[in-house]
């Protein structure tokens, strides 16, 4: 039976390293093969030598430098890289067609740990872990039921809960949306926990919900952005990786136009470091860096837990908004989530998921 566990903030801290290095300049392109590559070795401050430990990363169709999901993944690797000495690299997946060939390209290079990022890869790593059993492997955001693989999922619909809340209590047109990127559970629990932390401090305001269809299309997500904000919404919440992106955009332009301000709610990161606090009005945190860290750290420790899955939620300090919040969000609503925090910690809530 697949045992399930669930980690705590003191877990989690334990095995935390100041995040160090963004981006990737020294990625080189690959477009015979429909990936790109990235490595990052030399530039360890580790006093062990772990340099005969790989571990490499392979990002869904967003990319590694989407601002959000695969990027605090990636960054997670840098950072353990730069502390332990290991060596890092990841394979970027243009089209759901590259999941299994860049996953099989990390196992037969003989990788300690080759990652998944994203719920779509998950027949993909599934079919390369049967085929390679001695291999150990991570998926985020889905369950991969086999002994050698590690699967950590979040409670999404949690935090969008408390965002919807900062959400219903901002806005001045009772008039928000949401904007999922492909439809999976992993962001309909975005969207159904938005939706009714909206409701519960604001059942008047109106929340429309759209799906772009892509997580990489950054121009997409800015024309969903323009037909929203024209209707009257003055908050979006974008689940949908580096087409979010275009969102942010489209609300920057429309700020510095002057007019009705407009907002948007980060995702995965603290968003607000990327695109600035003048559009952020908050960001659902998902800690990927914390699990991406902790798993590969058990490798290193000898301790990595095949066949079993982790959930992260609010009491595990797995979702959650940034400190950063104060720059927009009033003490009074801060405390308002707060409060909100502790019921669903305390199973006074129960979030739908759907």
């Amino acid at each position: 039976m697949k045992k399930i566990y669930q980690l705590s903030l003191v877990m989690l801290l334990a095995f935390t390293v100041i995040l160090a290095g963004c981006g990737s300049d020294n990625n080189n392109a690959s477009g015979d093969t429909g990936t790109n590559t990235g490595t990052n070795t030399g530039s360890g401050e580790a006093t062990t030598d772990n340099s005969n430990i790989k571990i490499g990363m392979v990002t869904d169709v967003g990319g590694v430098n989407d601002k959000s999901f695969n990027q605090s993944a990636w960054e997670a690797l840098k950072a353990l890289e730069k502390e332990s000495g290991v060596k890092v690299q990841y394979l970027q997946s243009n089209s759901s067609a590259n999941y299994e060939p860049n996953l099989n390209q990390f196992v037969k290079d003989g990788y300690s740990l080759t990652w998944g990022i994203g719920f779509d890869m998950g027949d993909s790593l599934k079919k390369v872990a049967g085929e390679n059993p001695d291999a150990k492997l991570a998926i985020i955001d889905n369950v991969v039921d086999a002994p050698n693989v590690e699967s950590v999922t979040f409670s999404e619909n949690e935090g969008s809960f408390l965002v919807g809340v900062v959400a219903g209590l901002t806005t001045k047109t009772n008039k928000v949306a949401f904007i999922g990127g492909m439809q999976s559970p992993v962001i309909k629990r975005f969207e159904a926990g938005f939706k009714a932390g909206v409701a519960a401090v604001n059942p008047s305001a109106k929340v429309t919900v759209t799906y772009a269809g892509a997580y990489d299309k950054p121009d997409t997500g800015k024309s969903l952005a323009a037909t929203l904000y024209d209707a009257g919404n003055d908050i979006i919440f974008p689940a949908a990786g580096a087409t979010g992106n275009g969102v942010f955009n489209e609300a920057k332009s429309r700020n510095k136009a002057g007019g009705s301000k407009v907002w948007v709610i980060g995702v995965d990161k603290d968003q607000s470091l990327e695109f600035g606090d003048d559009v952020t009005l908050t960001s659902m945190m998902k800690r990927v860096d914390e699990a991406v860290k902790v798993v590969s750290k058990q490798v290193i420790d000898g301790t990595f837990k095949g066949g079993t899955t982790t959930v992260l939620g609010l009491k595990d300090n797995g979702v959650g908004l940034p400190e950063t919040s104060k720059a927009n969000v009033s003490a009074d609503i801060l405390a308002k989530v707060d409060d909100y925090k502790q019921q669903i910690i305390d199973g006074k809530i129960k979030v739908p998921t759907e």
